[in-house]
C-alpha cells in the first residue's frame, strides 16, 4: 500500500476534528425527529438518544456524528455510512467526512474534494485540507497552509490567507479564527466581529459559542458576552439543545442554562444530531 503523504494526513486530521465537535446538523424539533449522539465506552463507539439510552450498541472503532441522516462508521467488518438503525447504506472503504448540506469531504490521492450523497464527486479533489460545508461555505487549505472559504460551486469566496492560524466552519454567520495565538470570530465578508481574546473557540451553534478562558470552558453569545461562566475542563458546541462537557474524566451533557442533564459517564461523546433519513437535502 502506498504510504500516505503529509498532505493527506493533514486532510484526514482536519476531517476527524470536524467530525467530533465542529460539524453539527441545524437544530430541528426533537419531538418530531430522532437525535442521536456518538459515545465511547471502553474502546468501542455506539449511539445514544436524548434520554441517554443506547440505541446502536457500541461496536465501532470510529463513529462520526449523524448529518443529513447518515453517519460514517468504521469497524473490522463495516466501513461506510449507516442510517439511524445502524444499517449500512453507503459502503465507503476510505475514511471521509460527515455529510453536511448534502456534501461530504472525499480524499483522492494527496488531495481532497467533495462528493454528494450518491457518492458522485461534485467538487474535484484540489485542496490540501478541507472542512464540512456550513452556512453554504467550506473552509479549505491551499498552497500549503493558506486557508480560505469556497461555495458549493467550488469558487473561492474568502481569499486564502497566511497570517491567521486554524479556521473553523461558518455557523450562524460567524466563523472562529486564530490570530496571534488568540481566537476570535469573523463574519462572511472576512471582517473580525469578536476580537481575538480566547485561548480556543468553537463555532457558534444555537446562538452560543464555546470558548476557553484560562483553563476552563464557558459559552458566549454573538455579542461576545459570557452567558455560561467558564467552569468545565472541556466543552463542545450545542446541538439539539444539549452540549457535551468534560467533568471528572468523563463526558456528559448540559442544557442551555449550564445544568448537567445527562451525567458524565462516557469515555468520549459527540453532539446530538438528527438521524432521520428525511433530514437529508434533496
Amino acid at each position: 500500500m502506498k504510504p500516505k503523504t503529509p498532505a493527506i494526513l493533514s486532510a484526514l486530521f482536519l476531517t476527524l476534528c470536524a467530525n467530533h465537535g465542529f460539524a453539527q446538523t441545524p437544530k430541528t424539533d426533537s419531538h418530531q425527529t430522532t437525535a442521536l449522539a456518538a459515545v465511547k465506552i471502553g474502546d468501542k463507539w455506539g449511539y445514544i438518544d436524548r434520554t441517554g439510552m443506547m440505541v446502536i450498541q457500541p461496536q465501532f472503532s470510529r463513529a462520526d456524528d449523524f448529518s443529513d441522516g447518515l453517519a460514517y462508521v468504521f469497524s473490522s467488518d463495516k466501513r461506510g455510512f449507516i442510517d439511524k438503525t445502524g444499517t449500512m447504506v453507503i459502503p465507503q472503504p476510505w475514511p471521509t467526512g460527515a455529510f453536511s448540506e448534502g456534501l461530504a469531504i472525499m480524499p483522492v490521492g494527496d488531495k481532497v474534494g467533495y462528493m454528494d450523497v450518491t457518492g458522485k464527486m461534485v467538487i474535484a479533489p484540489q485542496f490540501g485540507g478541507a472542512r464540512p460545508f456550513s452556512d453554504g461555505l467550506a473552509n479549505v487549505t491551499v498552497d500549503g497552509f493558506k486557508q480560505g472559504y469556497i461555495d458549493k460551486a467550488g469558487t473561492m469566496v474568502i481569499a486564502p490567507q497566511l497570517p491567521w492560524g486554524p479556521f473553523s466552519e461558518f455557523r450562524e454567520g460567524l466563523a472562529a479564527v486564530n490570530v496571534g495565538h488568540k481566537w476570535g470570530y469573523i463574519d462572511k465578508t472576512g471582517k473580525m466581529v469578536i476580537p481575538p481574546q480566547f485561548l480556543w473557540a468553537y463555532s457558534f451553534s444555537e446562538g452560543l459559542g464555546a470558548v476557553k478562558v484560562g483553563e476552563k470552558w464557558g459559552y458566549i453569545d454573538k455579542a461576545g458576552k459570557m452567558v455560561i461562566a467558564p467552569q468545565f475542563p472541556g466543552a463542545r458546541p450545542f446541538s439539539e439543545g444539549l452540549a457535551t462537557v468534560y467533568v471528572g474524566h468523563k463526558n456528559g451533557y448540559i442544557d442551555r442554562t449550564g445544568k448537567i442533564v445527562i451525567a458524565p459517564q462516557f469515555d468520549a461523546a459527540g453532539p446530538f444530531s438528527v438521524a432521520d433519513a428525511d433530514s437529508r437535502l434533496p
